[in-house]
């Protein structure tokens, strides 16, 4: 009877391991998307943050799982455990059709995604303008991201602040002469607002997440092909 081949077996092992740093990689970086994304602070005073902490969770869970699966292929294929290779086959298969269902959902509700986003911002721009503790929460967070992203209010620049402008006049004080200015009451404030800015982060961050999804499913399919044959060679025996 044939015996197991050590080609497959180490390629089980090696590509096991991959996805186990795969893994490791889609927790860090959803943990840095949940807690540590520049324009996290001002989502939190919206509508959206429910959502995007929502993804960022499942994705979370997504890694600590892949994380699980990549040690249970690494222990099935050194160990030549026929249970192991079918847990870690049924459990990959499913991870991967979750990933393409995941993926046509978000392919066809993108848009809508994007309108809601794009609505949920232009809704805020009043709390630039009020009082009250979750306006001055969200003023905060604007505060710093202007600041660092060389931007000025939400949708219409400094008048976004209305009153607020008045008493804080150096909120958009444009300091780089590469970046555009505008005089706004007296003061010269950046001309570009935040809006589009806040829409590349998360452009950026859907890139990422899509980018790790389409590495992680080549992988996952080399492995479902090795753990198959490694799991009938050792029925084989």
């Amino acid at each position: 009877m044939a015996g197991v081949s050590g080609c497959i077996k180490y390629s089980m092992f090696t590509f096991n391991f991959l996805f186990w740093l795969c893994g490791i990689l889609i927790l860090a970086l959803s943990i840095w998307v949940r807690v540590g994304s520049d324009s996290q602070g001002i989502l939190n005073s919206t509508n959206v943050s429910s959502s995007s902490h929502v993804a960022a969770d499942i994705l979370i869970a997504v890694g600590a799982i892949i994380m699980i699966m990549g040690f249970l292929g690494c222990c099935g294929a050194i160990k030549e455990s026929r249970c192991m290779l079918l847990l870690f086959f049924i459990g990959l298969l499913l991870i991967l059709l979750l990933q393409v269902a995941a993926g046509i959902l978000g392919a066809v509700f993108k848009s809508e995604s994007d309108r809601i986003i794009n609505e949920t911002l232009h809704d805020n721009t009043e709390l630039l303008s009020t009082t009250g503790e979750r306006a001055k929460q969200f003023q905060q967070a604007m505060a710093e991201f202007q600041k660092e992203f060389k931007c000025c209010g939400l949708v219409n620049g400094a008048a976004d602040w209305g009153n607020n402008f008045q008493q804080d006049p150096k909120l958009c004080e444009c300091l780089d002469t590469q970046r555009p200015c505008t005089n706004y009451n007296g003061e010269q404030v950046y001309e570009e607002p935040c809006i589009s800015t806040i829409k590349d982060l998360l452009a950026k961050s859907f890139i990422i997440v899509i980018g790790i999804a389409f590495g992680l499913a080549v992988i996952e399919i080399l492995g479902l092909v090795f753990s198959m044959v490694l799991y009938c060679q050792i029925g084989s025996k």
